[in-house]
């Protein structure tokens, strides 16, 4: 989504299977433990993770309040639509490199774990109104007020996990580069795939609601 994962690697990096997900995230571990704490392996400009995961929160938020500049309520475009289901890509992407490397990392740095039990709490609820979003259709009166429950939560999520939750990993001194290339590396699988097959879920919902509006 952005030129900061790119240099983290987002952009060269293919699909991976879950085994050499594994052994990836144990390198990264074990770089943690011999790396000198607080630098890039590379010594050069890689983002840490903290920043990296701030400039994805960012472009949700961003992603959040267009949907609510397009229109009112009951505004079906298939824009809107469109955005709504793009938004819905972008959390989904986003909660599971950090369910899948970050959290486990952070908690194997003495992060407290029940800002992380909470952390995923969170995105439980998220998961459940993101899934009711992807399968309804146009004319579900209560899509733009799921819409914007859901950007509720994401807010909410977003404002504890920056201070709280970033600010433990800082305290702890958890290594915040040793995964960035894992995590680059499954987000660029899952934008991947994404594109390959998932993403036509808010083109099909943008279709309807298109016909909706033809029909009406």
């Amino acid at each position: 989504m952005t030129a900061a994962w790119q240099i983290a690697g987002t952009s060269i990096a293919g699909p991976i299977g879950s085994a050499t997900r594994g052994i990836i995230l144990a390198k990264a571990k074990s770089d943690m433990r011999q790396g000198e704490q607080g630098e890039s392996a590379d010594g050069g400009d890689t983002p840490d993770i903290l920043s990296l995961l701030a400039t994805d929160h960012a472009e949700v938020r961003a992603a959040f309040d267009e949907y609510e500049d397009m229109g009112d309520d009951e505004d079906p475009s298939p824009d809107r639509q469109a955005l709504a289901q793009r938004i819905c890509r972008m959390l989904s992407v986003h909660a599971t490199i950090e369910e899948e490397f970050f959290y486990p990392a952070a908690r194997e740095a003495g992060v407290d774990p029940d800002l992380l039990d909470e952390a995923k709490v969170e995105h439980a609820s998220a998961k459940t109104l993101i899934a009711e979003i992807e399968a309804a259709g146009p004319d579900d009166r209560l899509y733009d007020a799921k819409v914007k429950v859901l950007g509720e939560y994401v807010r909410h999520h977003v404002e504890e996990e920056e201070g709280e939750l970033f600010d433990e990993c800082r305290r702890t001194k958890m290594d915040l580069y040793g995964i960035v290339m894992p995590m680059a590396t499954r987000r660029a699988e899952l934008m991947q795939a994404d594109e390959a097959g998932g993403g036509g879920r808010g083109k099909r919902a943008a279709k309807k609601s298109a016909d909706a509006l033809t029909s009406s």
